[in-house]
């Protein structure tokens, strides 16, 4: 095995056997070495004497010197105590609730050498967030100086710098993340594989999976070797992105890597499959893992029943409802919503209802989301009375209505041809502090317009300009038309000047076009009543 001389991790550059021509151009800038003076005088006698109060801890006699406390003394102090990792923390903290102007970036930079050198690295985590959270922009760089400055007469470990890329990490700062990262492969420096993986889950969970993408390819670039862990991110940032021929390259190459998938692996890909309606696949794959003695959890039959439910195979979902409980896996709130909302999206409130019954016996809690979903069965039906009865529960249930909810209840007034009532239900919606979606105006837009009430249409579509949404091609020709053949042609001008004078006009949409047919259905009926 070569040897390359970088200060590293025991996870990295295990068992090579040629070295890239990238890692040999690798060439680490020096630590820098930074001094203190040697205190004296009153300096050193102060030292002297408040190091003694401390290792006989007599904080009683210490208290009586916290005024005399200097940041220059202070760092004295922790550097004659750093072997005690217990103590040094004490300190620190001791001096924060007494004379907290001592401490300094320099001070901060002294405890984390200490708590990271000794493994203590939710203390020094606790002590980062603590400093980073003051939020000054130009922070992070004088941090990072300030531990690399005291880095050498610390006689420090590695595992700072990675604490400190971690910290950011987990604080879901990853600009300042990978700026650490930079700078401390400058130095020869690199970050634990735990450390790598909180900063992939981060960028997941912002919705960056092309920066989590983009920081695994680092990884690889300087053999900074994943676990499983890391894998399953990896497949699900491909997965997230849209590239699911990816993520099954990375399942496949599982094995090779030396790593068995785990049910989180299989769950993934499951997922995967799903998002992209190859269900059948999900299913294959769900077949291999009980093959390869992985056992389907909650999360592997949800997810499939979520995926038959989008694409309204509700017969294959129950059925796989009912595997789900022949294999002893308990069905939880998830799998009763997903169901329910399944049938009440085909206006199935039935088994809807059934469902809700059986998930009440077996003492499952329902949500706001479950509600949701009775009242949208019902709602789909035209049912509106009984699914006002619906949310008039909420209220005993400790549950508050959300968009979904004023959603399917205008829904319900849209199907029963009640623009009026649909419109009102909005207002309180508004009021209520939700926020309607596209469909929602769409479904509004629509109803008026059936109702030949197109001054109300007007308005919906104004509601939606206000919100900076913008209406389809298809749903405003459809207004337009109406208004035209209403006689109402200078409201239909202003309204598409309106929409032109906020950039909200929808691609396709032809104002020439929708003038001429309805020039055309005009010419059609004369013709006729000639």
């Amino acid at each position: 095995m070569i040897s390359i001389p970088f200060r590293g991790f025991s996870t990295l550059l295990n068992g090579a056997a040629k070295t890239p021509n990238y890692m040999r151009s690798w060439n680490p800038i020096p630590v820098p070495h930074r001094t203190i003076p040697e205190p004296r005088g009153q300096d050193l006698d102060f030292v002297n004497v408040a190091h003694s109060h401390l290792i006989n801890s007599d904080w009683a006699k210490l208290n009586s010197m916290s005024t005399g406390l200097t940041p220059y003394r202070m760092k004295h102090i922790m550097l004659k105590i750093k072997k005690d990792h217990v103590l040094s923390f004490e300190f620190f903290n001791w001096v924060k609730a007494q004379n907290s102007n001592c401490q300094t970036l320099e001070t901060y930079s002294i405890i984390l050498h200490i708590l990271s050198k000794n493994h203590k690295f939710k203390s020094a985590e606790s002590v980062l967030k603590g400093i980073l959270g003051s939020g000054s922009i130009d922070l992070p760089s004088k941090l990072f100086e300030a531990i690399l400055y005291s880095y050498r007469i610390c006689d420090s470990s590695p595992c700072v710098f990675d604490s400190l890329f971690k910290t950011y990490a987990q604080m879901k700062k990853l600009r300042n993340a990978i700026d650490v990262f930079c700078q401390m492969k400058d130095y020869g420096f690199l970050p634990r594989v735990e450390s790598c993986n909180a900063y992939i889950s981060a960028s997941i969970s912002l919705q960056r999976g092309d920066i989590a993408l983009t920081f695994y390819r680092e990884m690889q670039r300087y053999r900074i070797s994943p676990n499983v862990y890391t894998l399953n991110m990896v497949m699900c940032a491909f997965c997230k992105w849209g590239k699911l021929e990816k993520a099954i390259e990375v399942f496949k190459r599982m094995e090779t890597m030396g790593f068995s998938p785990t049910i989180i692996s299989y769950n993934t890909l499951i997922a995967g499959y799903c998002n992209k309606g190859l269900l059948n696949s999900g299913m294959k794959l769900k077949i291999l893992m009980e093959k390869n003695g992985v056992r389907p959890d909650d999360v592997t039959f949800n997810t499939l029943i979520n995926g038959f439910c989008r694409g309204g195979k509700l017969h294959e979902a129950n059925k796989i409802f009912s595997e789900m409980k022949a294999n002893d896996v308990v069905p939880n709130t998830i799998t009763y919503n997903t169901l329910m909302n399944g049938y009440s999206q085909v206006g199935n409130s039935e088994m809807g209802g059934r469902l809700h019954d059986e998930m009440l016996r077996n003492g499952i809690k329902a949500d706001i989301l479950t509600y949701n979903a009775l009242i949208l069965g019902l709602c789909m039906e035209g049912r509106t009375k009984k699914a006002a009865y619906l949310v008039k529960e909420l209220d005993s249930e400790n549950l508050v209505p959300n968009s979904s909810t004023f959603s399917a209840l205008i829904t319900g007034q849209c199907v029963r041809k009640n623009s009026e009532r649909a419109f009102q239900l909005y207002k309180s919606m508004i009021r209520s502090g939700c926020h309607p979606n596209y469909h929602t105006f769409k479904m509004l837009i629509s109803t008026f317009c059936k109702n030949e009430d197109f001054d109300g249409a007007v308005e919906v579509v104004r509601e939606m300009s206000e919100r900076s949404i913008a209406p389809d091609s298809d749903t405003l020709s459809e207004l337009c038309r109406g208004l035209w053949l209403s006689g109402k042609e200078e409201l239909a001008l202003k309204l598409c000047k309106e929409m032109e004078m906020k950039h909200l006009m929808p691609e396709g949409f032809d104002k020439a076009k929708t003038i001429n047919s309805r020039a055309e259905s005009e010419e059609k009926e004369n013709g006729e009543n000639f």
